[in-house]
């Protein structure tokens, strides 16, 4: 029981119990195939500091392993999609910060053992720079950052090559998408604490799934997933 909680004045503060291996290996094995799919994304509204993450990123590295040990690229390439393919929420900061730190230390111990001298230096840190995007301070109930603002992942799609396209979605709008074309839509923002208005994103109808879906709230050129970190 230890591992599983910090103190007992964040348990009474804050209900912080952590879920142990055992159960969470038990909970994973029931979608195995989908934490063994390199590019399956996996949301954690309550990650604290990590076991759920932490036990995929495992699984999808062991398959980009088996896959891809003998091309240090290949490997550097799915990596960076399965490190994508993974979103956190964490209300606690100290978690958050650990949670992505815990998930770096896994992915930088595999990268070394998987391409070892043969390694891009720009791997690691395009590595750090997605965490700090897909793990967020923030509050999964309201959908709002640390800073009371909505919270924002970026999606990164790559295309060929070593190429990748990022763009940037409020999460409470996908989490709203898919609305049916006769349903209302909240067109108009969301109003703050200090009164002003929040703007909500385009909606645009999509003809393949035949609902209304949120347009990005940012949009990025394409770039080398080894440049990331310079897309800001």
């Amino acid at each position: 029981m230890s591992d599983q909680v910090k103190s007992k004045q964040r348990v009474a503060d804050h209900g912080e119990v952590f879920t142990n291996e055992r159960e969470v290996n038990a909970m994973l094995d029931l979608v195995k195939q989908e934490t063994e799919r390199i590019d399956s994304r996996f949301l954690e509204p309550a990650c604290g500091n990590g076991n759920f993450l932490a036990e995929i990123i495992r699984r999808k590295l062991a398959v980009v392993t088996s896959r891809y040990h003998k091309n240090p690229r290949d490997w550097e390439r799915n990596a960076f999609i399965a490190t994508a393919s993974i979103y956190g929420v964490e209300l606690l900061a100290d978690n958050a910060a650990e949670c992505r730190d815990r998930l770096f230390g896994i992915i930088a111990r595999e990268h070394l053992k998987a391409v070892q001298n043969q390694a891009d230096p720009r791997f690691l840190e395009a590595i750090n720079f997605v965490l700090e995007r897909n793990i967020l301070n923030g509050d999964a109930l309201t959908l709002l950052d640390a800073e009371g603002n909505p919270i924002i992942f970026s999606e990164w799609s790559i295309a060929t090559g070593d190429k990748v396209k990022r763009r940037d979605f409020r999460l409470d709008e996908l989490l709203e998408g898919n609305v049916e074309q006769e349903e209302t839509l909240s067109l108009f923002g969301d109003i703050a604490e200090d009164g002003s208005v929040r703007p909500r994103s385009e909606w645009e109808f999509d003809e393949e799934t035949q609902a209304f879906i949120p347009k990005p709230i940012t949009e990025y050129p394409l770039i080398s997933f080894y440049e990331v970190m310079h897309c800001e």
